[in-house]
Order: structure tokens, then sequence, then C-alpha cells
């Protein structure tokens, strides 16, 4: 899906309504710019009066429309100094008040403001426009109104080079957010193979693995979790060159269980529709390649995703049975609802034999353990290099994708001690999400700085935030794209 917002930038010339005037905050007042006094002194002080009658302070979000005779005007508030993520916030709550003011098109006046303040001001009303409306069939939910912001500049090439950088990560977000609104009848292993295939329109190089490969390959874990189901599981491997031959990758994995029933370790039925999203992972690794690509990073960048459906019929895994893992690992499953990492162990052990990575990060809807410790607010991060937390954790806090660092250590992996085989499954009840973090680490070898990323609680979005509407969130493909460009990997 596209947003419901399209984005123009214009030369400034004669005033054209409907007009956003953007008002910043000094000192709990605000304070018109130059082209606001102006066009208040047009419009006999209409602006003005607005102001005083209505208490308008210019807070960020804040905003006052001013239906005069010459065209309607929206004063909105940006309050004082607004930097960084702060800015595409307030571009996602200025659609917000034009869409309250019903408006179908708008005009911005941004005299005040450089190229770089204003192209993330439209990347945020951007993204915030987001809708899918796929299988809508009548309304507005089928048909949303198309809203037109021309945003008038002095350096019109300028700012639209500015822009171009975002609406290249946009595009990556759109997706990961298509691909977790699907349904799972639409989106299943093969389909989704075939969807990242159509990276390569991109300049992406996409290599699918049947199931075929992946027992040749001993990817016995993930072919266990997909055993159980009627559609065949697949794995793609996807690559971006955007740097120098000699550069080692960074290599992104995500789990993309396709639906999770939970497997003979069946779900409840109520909520199981959700498990449609259990794929939110791979979502945002495929949405960050898109996103590479399109913004043209120069990076070289890997994204692995290990795509299945965990479903129970006579062939799927049962608990207490022991699967040989690619690393030679062997697991006992104690619980086939403990999916998600059987998947990754696999994949990350492909991605250190034939990826050579300067670095891993994985993602993963993982346990809803995360979910008890961080709420719907931030993901866990769990790492092995002090480095690499940090940064990614500075990657999410500038780019509004925030995550919080989680322990690991011995006496949680101790949780995973079986009687019968290297590890189990799962660690019992408590420390769930260390657990799973701690299963994972133990398919990381020498030492390789590695990041897991458990974002159980941030993939789908209960509640509308200034940028992410209802729904698929797209969560993950800021942060790493935020990361990716701005790491040295010569830091590690």
């Amino acid at each position: 899906m596209s947003s419901r917002l399209s984005i123009e930038f214009s030369s400034p010339s004669s005033v054209s309504y409907p007009l956003m005037v953007l008002v910043a905050s000094k000192d709990g007042a605000p304070r018109l710019s130059a082209a606001g006094v102006a066009l208040d002194k047009d419009l006999g002080g209409a602006l003005s009066r607005a102001i005083k009658e209505s208490d308008f302070k210019g807070e960020a979000g804040e905003d006052v429309v001013v239906r005069a005779s010459e065209g309607t005007v929206i004063l909105f508030g940006i309050g004082e100094d607004a930097a960084g993520v702060e800015i595409e916030n307030l571009g996602g709550q200025a659609l917000s008040s034009i869409s309250r003011a019903k408006l179908k098109e708008i005009t911005l006046g941004t005299d005040a403001q450089n190229n770089d303040w204003l192209a993330s001001f439209a990347y945020g009303a951007y993204l915030a426009g987001y809708h899918f409306s796929r299988y809508f069939t009548k309304g507005k939910s089928a048909k949303p109104t198309q809203v037109k912001m021309t945003l008038a500049v002095a350096d019109k090439t300028g700012a639209e080079e500015a822009y171009q950088h975002h609406a290249g990560i946009a595009a990556g977000v759109f997706l990961a957010r298509d691909l977790v609104s699907e349904p799972s009848n639409i989106l299943y292993p093969a389909e989704y193979a075939e969807r990242c295939k159509k990276l390569t329109e991109s300049g992406i190089d996409v290599e699918i693995l049947n199931e075929a490969k992946m027992q040749k390959l001993g990817m016995n874990l993930l072919l266990a979790v997909g055993q159980g189901s009627d559609r065949e599981s697949r794995m793609v491997v996807m690559r971006w060159q955007g740097g120098k031959k000699s550069e080692s990758p960074i290599v992104l994995v995500g789990k993309g269980v396709c639906f999770d029933t939970g497997g003979i370790s069946i779900k409840p039925a109520g909520g199981m529709e959700d498990m449609k999203w259990d794929m939110g992972g791979s979502a945002a690794v495929v949405g960050t390649m898109q996103a590479l690509a399109k913004a043209d990073i120069k990076r070289n960048v890997i994204g692995l995703v290990g795509l299945v459906e965990n479903m129970p019929d006579g062939k799927a895994i049962k608990p207490g049975d022991v699967v040989k893992s690619m690393s030679g690992q062997t697991v006992e499953i104690i619980n086939t609802d403990a999916e998600g990492r059987l998947v990754l162990a696999d994949v990350l052990t492909y991605a250190q034999q034939h990826c050579t990575p300067s670095l891993i990060i994985d993602l993963a809807t993982l346990t809803g353990a995360i979910l008890v410790s961080l709420g719907m607010v931030q993901s866990g991060l769990f790492s092995n290099n002090d480095t690499l937390a940090e940064a990614i954790q500075s990657a999410g806090t500038a780019s509004g994708e925030a995550t919080w660092r989680m322990p690991l250590g011995a006496e949680y992996n101790k949780l995973l001690a079986s009687k019968i085989a290297d590890m189990k499954n799962i660690g019992g009840r408590y420390g769930g999400s260390v657990t799973a973090a701690c299963f994972l680490e133990r398919f990381i070898e020498n030492s390789l700085p590695w990041a897991h990323l458990d974002i159980a609680g941030m993939a789908w979005a209960q509640k509308a935030t200034p940028t992410v509407p209802l729904g698929g969130t797209g969560y993950g493909v800021r942060m790493l794209t935020r990361f990716i460009a701005d790491f040295d990997t010569a830091r590690l």
C-alpha cells in the first residue's frame, strides 16, 4: 500500500489556499514567522485574532483552523526547537490536523525552516498517511481520502533532494507494514518468498532456498517447525552490495513464521488470529533491505529470512522430540510453541557459514514474556557486544523506535539444560525472553558480534502514534537503516 498523502515541493509564489502556517512557540507564546505576519496583515488580522481568542500558544501539535473569506488557514504549532524524530512526529500530527479540517490539499508556508527540517517534517506526514486498504470493498476504508501537501520552499531542488533519502526509507517501512498486515492464507512461505524476489527491481540480489536445499544443508530445526504444514518452508537470501567489495557485510536475520498455531502445543483460540504477524521480524528485514536500496545507502548488507508455518497435524514435531541443528547441536523440543528460536538458530548458522558477517542482528516476535517486561513501548535488546548494543540503542532513539537492553548470562543458560540433548528449547516459566535469547546465543560462534531484538510487542500497534497508524508498524526498519548508515564496523 502507499500513503494517502502525496508530497510535492514548489517554489514560493502568491498565497495559495488552503494554507498551513507553521507557528513556533517561544517562552510559552506563539511566534509567527515573517511570512505569517505578512499573511495576517493581508487577512486583516484574522490570524492574530484567532490566536488570542483560542489561547493558541504554538505548542507542538496544537492547531487552530481559520475559515477566512479568502480561504482556509490552519495555524499549526511546532513548539520550540524541535529536532530529530520530534520533527517527524510534527509532520504526522500535521496530517491529522489537515484530516480533521476535512481538507484534500494544502500548501505549507515554510520560510523559517531549512531543507533538512522540511524533509523530516514531510517524511513524518507521509509515514502517518499509510493505510492498508487491500481487502476493503466499500466506503472510505476501501478508498481513503487522498491529501496533497505542497511545501513552498526557497530551495526547491535542495528540499527535494533532502526528502528523497527519507522517501526511500518510507518505501521500506511501507513494505514491512504491508507484509505484516497480510492474512496468512495470502502470505504463506512460498508466496512470501516470491514477494521478496521483487526486490531485484531495486538492485538487490535474491536467492530462494526450498526445502530440498535446506535439507541438504542440514537445517533440520527450521524444517521441523514447518513439517506439520501443507505449505512448504522457504529461506530467502537478499544481498545489497552498496559498499566496497572488500567490506564484510552486516547480516540481518528475521523470523518469518507466517502463521503460528503453536503446533501440537496449540495456542488458545482467543486472539490466535493475531499470529499472522508472527513474521514481523522477517518483515523488518525485508523492509530494511528495500529501504537500503531505495535510499542508496553505501553499505554491504545481507538479509536472511526463514519462512515457515507452525501447524499441528500427524507430521508435526512433538514435545519430547530431539532434532539436530545445522550447527550440529541437538535440541530437545519441550514446547512446540517455542518455534521461532528453532527457525532463527539454523538461519544464524547459515549466516556464519555462508555470509562471512562482520556482525549479525536478528529480529523476531519471539516471546510473550517480553511484553510482560516492556509492554508495547519498546523492544528487548540482547547482545554479546557492548559497543554494538549501544549503537543499536542510539539508532533506536534517533529513529523513534526505542529498545531496551536486557541481560544474558550463565545462570539463565543453566535453565536450558536437557537430560537427553545439548539443550531444551525453553527454559521454564520465568525469564522467558532472556532464556530465549540465551538459546540463540548458543548458535553464535567465536564471539561474533551479535544482537537479538525481541519485537513481540512492537510489530503490531493497537494504538496509533503520530507516524504509525493502527496495525502493522514496520518496526525495525527505521532503526536498522539508521544503524547501518551510521555504524562503523571497525569499532567492534
